[in-house]
């Protein structure tokens, strides 16, 4: 709470003006040896004697049960020497034996405050609208109380209303340091990332570690790389879905600009690149920290201390250019960003929903997790409080939805057995409120050459042809072929795989029906070019019997002309295809009519005729037998050969 970090010093003050109280009003109490202990452990507490003086504030207390003034005294010198819940004891029977003064506007904020930190919201508003009706001039304090006052509301009404939240603690293969925190999966859920250190010391530094799912458990978790881990803190990690680009915090390194910032590491096979400073671009001389990648790592949350914001912690966001810089970041707005603390942003996969933690927006108290949609204009909806239990009067974590939206994971504080503060990992069973507005899932696999089987890097893209705009953009490793993209519920795709002196493939994926999202295993083989090698255009589309381009078939069509483009020495054939049914003739008439409409098209796209031809050849040469609607629709097709 940002009014909280000015308490201690508030409580310093406190305790300076009630040295001289004996001498300003009369004590309560009627006690003469209550009275010397009170003024004896005044002088102690002018001298910072404050063991002593609490001593003989307790001594007085013995003498006189109702010394009202002595309980005062003694809570201000325990909460000013951190001894909060000592400090409640005392300021709540101390007040409770004086009737309501005006001059006690401090004490009632204080205990309010006190309550609201034990969860109490019930007495903690009571306590507030006590400290309100004294009339305070403390413009800040008046300003917080009725703050609190809201959140407490809300609070009590979403305990009426629990969420159904049951979460597991993770196994101890995970959860085996003293900290862990910033859990994140890649797209498959195979990888299971997150920052850990062994303590609070200041000798045991953060790491990041990785643990592999396999034979339905996880494995013993391992340092993510020694070129990433080292003698400095690194933690805070994001992974995109891919698995195969990292960003990360570091303080204290040679290079960091700030306070802490934000690097970079890429993976190619099984080894990650040595981290880079993301730069002056990103970073800045403030903190920047708690990154969270799209899932094809062209989109980077982060939270940021640096000027220009909304509130003292906000979040921004980058975008990677195709030349892989980074574009200056921008505030994500008074939408997200409250004039509190707003921070932890984790994007889903889908990048639809954003879930953050903030203590500016109403909620519990402290900060709480919230979630907040991306609409189609790109506008963010008002966030909204994910609720009791999850979040409660004290400080959530960040929190991390797998992109099928059934699985959570999140950090908690906890006791050990031996009472010291420890940190632990949690999975859960998402709450229908709590789910992304859109779920994903994947399609992955292995590009190869298709003459020689080795694997190939290879840039895949993923477009909505609906939109026609570019979703995502990864590579595909060079050691091993294995790609990843994150396919979401509600669109049609075409995936474009291509290579330098290869065809390029085009495949195709419908999620605008209602059926469950499945993942999809894909590998592709890419044809050198060379004459004779062919490929089907799958994302070109026609209404039934008709031989009119749909407007959805732009994206492949603009992919054709970038092809041909690319390699001015190559001379395409277009040929049209159909099934069995209906006649000979008319079927003839189609193709040939279907794959002069594309030949048209690039030819008003400044293709030159000569490059380019066309052919029809019906229903006479199918690439299935024609015994099913699924094999008709294979034959059905257009492709282009290479003359």
């Amino acid at each position: 709470m940002k009014y909280k970090q000015l308490l201690i010093a508030a409580f310093l003050v406190l305790g300076s003006a009630s040295a001289s109280m004996a001498q300003n009003h009369k004590l309560s109490t009627t006690s003469a040896k209550a009275e010397r202990l009170y003024e004896k452990a005044d002088s102690y507490a002018r001298a910072r004697d404050f063991n002593r003086a609490l001593q003989s504030l307790d001594e007085a207390i013995q003498k006189d049960p109702n010394f009202a003034d002595a309980y005062l005294r003694a809570a201000s010198l325990h909460k000013m020497m951190g001894n909060k819940a000592v400090a409640f004891e005392y300021m709540n029977k101390g007040l409770k034996l004086l009737p309501f003064s005006k001059g006690q506007a401090n004490n009632y904020f204080e205990l309010a405050e006190l309550y609201f930190d034990k969860g109490d919201y019930k007495l903690a508003s009571e306590w507030y609208e006590t400290f309100l009706k004294t009339g305070a001039n403390n413009a800040r304090q008046v300003e917080w109380a009725r703050q609190q006052l809201k959140t407490a509301a809300f609070a009590q009404e979403a305990m009426q209303k629990p969420v159904a939240f049951n979460p597991e603690q993770l196994p101890g293969t995970l959860n085996k340091f003293g900290l862990q925190y910033f859990p994140y999966t890649t797209a498959d859920q195979r990888y299971f990332i997150y920052t850990a250190r062994e303590s609070g010391r200041p000798d045991h530094d953060e790491n990041i570690y990785v643990s592999q799912y396999k034979d339905g458990q996880w494995l013993a978790p391992v340092s993510i790389s020694e070129n990433i881990n080292s003698p400095a803190n690194e933690g805070a990690a994001t992974i995109s879905g891919d698995g195969r680009t990292l960003v990360f915090t570091s303080c204290n390194r040679p290079d960091t600009q700030g306070d802490c910032d934000l690097y970079i590491s890429f993976r190619t096979g099984s080894e990650w690149s040595k981290p880079q400073n993301m730069g002056n671009t990103v970073n800045s001389k403030a903190w920047d920290s708690q990154p969270s990648l799209s899932a094809d790592g062209r989109t980077l949350y982060f939270t940021s201390t640096r000027g220009g914001g909304v509130g003292k912690e906000d979040i921004w966001v980058t975008y990677r250019n195709d030349d892989g810089s980074w574009l200056k970041p921008t505030n994500l707005g008074k939408v997200i960003n409250s004039t509190g603390r707003d921070m932890a942003p984790s994007i889903h996969m889908s990048g639809s929903t954003l879930y953050f933690v903030s203590d500016g927006h109403i909620g519990m108290g402290g900060l709480d997790v919230f979630k907040a949609d991306l609409n189609k204009n790109g506008k963010w909806s008002a966030p909204q409080n994910l609720g009791y239990p999850l979040n409660t009067f004290a400080d959530e974590g960040s929190l991390f939805i797998t992109p099928d939206s059934e699985v959570g994971y999140y950090s908690r504080q906890v006791s050990t057995d031996a009472g010291l503060p420890g940190i632990q990992l949690y999975s859960f069973d998402v709450p229908a409120e709590w789910r992304s507005r859109v779920t994903s899932t994947y399609a992955q696999g292995r590009v190869f050459d298709a003459d020689t089987k080795k694997p190939l890097a290879a840039q895949v893209q993923l477009y909505d042809v609906v939109a026609d705009s570019l979703v995502q953009q990864v590579s595909s490793d060079k050691v091993s072929g294995e790609y990843t993209v994150v396919l979401t519920q509600g669109k049609q795709y075409a995936l474009y795989v291509s290579a330098p002196k290869y065809l390029m493939n085009s495949r195709s994926f419908d999620y605008t029906s209602s059926k469950a999202l499945s993942p999809v295993a894909l590998d592709v083989y890419l044809d050198p070019i060379k004459s004779g090698a062919a490929m089907v255009l799958n994302n070109l589309f026609f209404d039934t019997g008709k031989y009119n381009l749909e407007k959805k078939s732009k994206t492949e069509l603009d992919k054709l002309i970038g092809f041909v483009q690319q390699n001015p020495q190559v001379k395409i054939e277009i040929s049209g295809h159909t099934d069995d049914v209906g006649s000979d003739k008319a079927n003839q008439v189609l193709s040939e009519r279907r794959a002069k409409s594309v030949v048209d098209y690039l030819a008003g796209k400044g293709i030159s005729k000569e490059r380019i031809r066309y052919k029809g050849y019906g229903e006479t040469k199918p690439v299935k037998p024609n015994t099913s609607e699924e094999n008709r629709q294979l034959n059905r097709r257009i492709e282009m050969r290479i003359l």
